[in-house]
């Protein structure tokens, strides 16, 4: 079993309901000890759109880290998510591996961590309120990098 840490975003539809629904597909793949608060953060890219349900879980699994990214790809296909070209555009559901214990790994299709990680308030802290001694490699602990980041646009999510 390896302790993995996934990221979990949506703006349309329910987001909130929708990232409830996630983890509970996400307990399939393995046990989902703990799971963040949910967070609302402005968008990434184009301003035009909701802002963000975010959270950060973490889950013990067994399953290899390519396996468990296809897993992830096809529960946000479940939940109706289409991939287009548009970057950072609206969505029903974002599921990213951010952190295998470890590995570390690049790749064309997964990259570990995930290579955005340090520099987004909505990942970091969540992340930091789950695990805050998590050492990422090439970047340090994760309570360090969360107390640096600039949280503007980040509240706590209330429905």
């Amino acid at each position: 079993m390896r302790r993995c840490y996934i990221g979990l975003g949506a703006n349309l539809g329910a987001p909130a309901q929708q990232l409830r629904w996630a983890l509970g597909q996400l307990r399939r793949l393995g046990d989902v000890p703990v799971q963040s608060s949910l967070y609302r953060s402005a968008p990434l890219g184009p301003a035009d759109q909701p802002d963000y349900c975010n959270a950060v879980c973490r889950l013990d699994s067994s399953r290899s880290p390519t396996d468990l990214m296809r897993d992830l790809l096809a529960i946000e296909r479940e939940a109706g998510r289409t991939r287009s070209a548009a970057k950072w555009g609206p969505r029903l559901l974002d599921l990213d591996l951010l952190h295998v214990e470890r590995v570390t790994m690049t790749h064309p299709d997964l990259c570990l961590p995930h290579p955005g990680i340090a520099q987004r308030s909505f990942v970091l802290v969540p992340l930091a309120e789950i695990a805050p001694q998590l050492d990422l490699p090439g970047l340090g602990r994760v309570d360090e990098l969360a107390a640096r980041i600039d949280r503007t646009g980040l509240t706590l999510w209330t429905d």
